[in-house]
């Protein structure tokens, strides 16, 4: 018997993950429409899309009336802050069905101090390091972590949008980076030893208990080629992995995921949505870097392409607590999900001033005949004239999708096109996916928040 799918189902968001999510569930069997709140331009392109202009994804009153209004039989809330300002938990309380953790399970996200705790207490492997409100406490804390001078990891407590990562070569970097992350809106900073190796993205399907995981992927957080300039949400990413192939993610569910909803839901906190494992791919083996709370933004626009399964199914089963039931009815066994064989490369194309001040309102030339060369073409950050012509509205613009038999040929049709689409400043790397794609090393910046 196949699981039920959603006939309407309501997106909260409007960037690249969204645009990724809203692709995937309307081209599925059974799905009659998908509505995204307050989505954008871009998104409403999509066939059986349609945008809610005007919602307020932190605003959880107006979530649930947009829901109500589409007739949703499931809603998908895909960034953090939404979460972390209790969207999932007005949408239950009213019995709308979500996909997204409450705001109590969202703290694994929300506070990286508390995701260490919850770690600890699930005997999960995770950088050694310690939460601090104080300056001279951390900053101590820091020397003696750098005592055979590796470097260390600050990190802003709460949301970031996935730049709130420093990784600190030099004690004095980290002086600076901990009372700067204690200047700003955050009350603590955490300090973290700096870990040698290659990042992975595992992102598992959870329904409180049980979970399911989507094939590693591996994103690139800094803006320049060669790892090189500020931390940004994400620059590109691409799947499978030749350190972590798909059927290895099972191995991760286990050691990882499954713990972490052990200990939340003892806690009265069960997790149900998607729990993303940033970790570091360590000479000694993995080694949990943070969690997010949701689907990683670039990592879906890479993952959602090369699944096999319909997710719109998938994603109510965890909403009704019948993941296991779901996966035996698709004739899933095992902790992946099936996914194709090829791969999948996804390259970010931000505006000028991104990771700071983008610049907005540059004209956008050449998003139709990227998407004609076959690609895929997830808009994030842009808007639209009267007269069609497409505008920067954002700092990450677009993520272009490539898909091939392989990394290589996926990546050459990500690239070739990227290159077709030109805006004024604009930034992009050409080394996503490259010859295995060993970068970032040693960063310990993991983090998949959307900007």
């Amino acid at each position: 018997m196949t699981p039920t799918a959603p006939a309407r189902v309501l997106v909260v968001g409007g960037g690249g993950r969204e645009h990724a999510l809203a692709w995937k569930l309307a081209g599925e069997p059974g799905i009659v429409e998908v509505v995204v709140a307050p989505g954008s331009a871009g998104i409403a392109l999509e066939e059986r899309v349609r945008c809610v202009a005007g919602v307020d994804p932190l605003d959880p009153g107006a979530v649930v009336a947009a829901a109500r209004a589409a007739g949703a039989d499931l809603v998908v809330v895909g960034p953090e802050a939404p979460l972390v300002a209790g969207v999932a938990d007005a949408c239950r309380a009213t019995g709308v069905a979500v996909f997204g953790p409450d705001r109590a399970a969202a703290r694994i996200e929300g506070s990286k101090a508390f995701c260490r705790e919850i770690a600890a207490a699930a005997g999960v492997p995770i950088a050694r390091g310690a939460a601090f409100e104080d300056a001279g406490a951390a900053i101590a804390f820091a020397e003696a972590l750098d005592d055979d001078g590796a470097g260390v990891v600050v990190k802003a407590d709460g949301l970031a949008a996935g730049k709130g990562v420093t990784v600190c070569h030099a004690i004095q970097e980290a002086r600076s980076a901990i009372r700067a992350a204690l200047a700003g809106a955050g009350t603590r900073v955490v300090v973290e030893e700096r870990l040698d190796g290659r990042e992975a993205s595992v992102i598992a399907l959870c329904d409180g208990r049980d979970a399911v995981a989507l094939p590693a992927a591996r994103d690139h957080k800094r803006l320049s080629d060669g790892d090189a300039g500020p931390n940004t949400g994400g620059m590109g990413a691409f799947s499978p992995l030749d350190d972590l192939p798909d059927a290895e993610a099972a191995a991760i569910v286990a050691r990882f995921h499954r713990p972490i909803l052990a200990e939340l839901a003892r806690r009265g906190s069960p997790f149900v949505g998607a729990l993303y494992a940033g970790l570091m791919l360590t000479t000694r083996g993995p080694v949990l870097l943070e969690c997010n709370a949701r689907f990683g933004d670039p990592e879906a626009q890479v993952l959602l392409p090369r699944l096999d399964v319909p997710l719109g199914a998938l994603l109510l089963a965890c909403a009704r607590r019948e993941l296991a039931a779901a996966l035996v009815a698709l004739g899933i066994t095992g902790d992946v999900l099936p996914a194709d064989a090829g791969a999948a490369v996804g390259v970010v194309l931000a505006a000028a001033g991104y990771p700071g001040t983008p610049r907005r309102g540059d004209r956008i030339d050449g998003v139709a005949a990227a998407a004609a060369s076959g690609a895929l073409v997830f808009q994030a950050g842009t808007a639209r004239d009267a007269d069609g012509t497409w505008r920067t509205a954002g700092g990450r613009i677009l993520t272009v999708v490539g898909r091939g038999q392989d990394l290589a040929s996926a990546r050459a049709r990500a690239e070739a096109a990227a290159d077709a689409v030109r805006f004024e400043g604009m930034q992009r790397r050409h080394d996503i996916g490259l010859a295995g794609a060993a970068a970032p090393v040693g960063a310990g910046t993991a983090s998949g928040g959307r900007a």
